[in-house]
């Protein structure tokens, strides 16, 4: 009875895993917050590469 008790503690504490379900909780949030600001985001994209593209302009000309 207390090898089964023991091996229940043990199962219950262990922490192989962890890293795994760290990771994926991070690419929910990472998700969730690419979803909520897409729009802002998508303003800043296009603003910088509009940006880049009229600099890159005249630095050929």
């Amino acid at each position: 009875m207390r090898n089964k008790l023991k091996n229940i503690e043990e199962f219950i504490f262990e922490e192989d895993g962890m890293g795994t379900v760290e990771v994926i909780l991070i690419i929910v949030v990472l998700i969730g917050l690419v979803i909520v600001f897409k729009k802002q985001l998508q303003t800043l994209v296009t603003k910088a590469f509009k940006k880049i593209t009229e600099d890159s302009n005249t630095v050929m000309s």
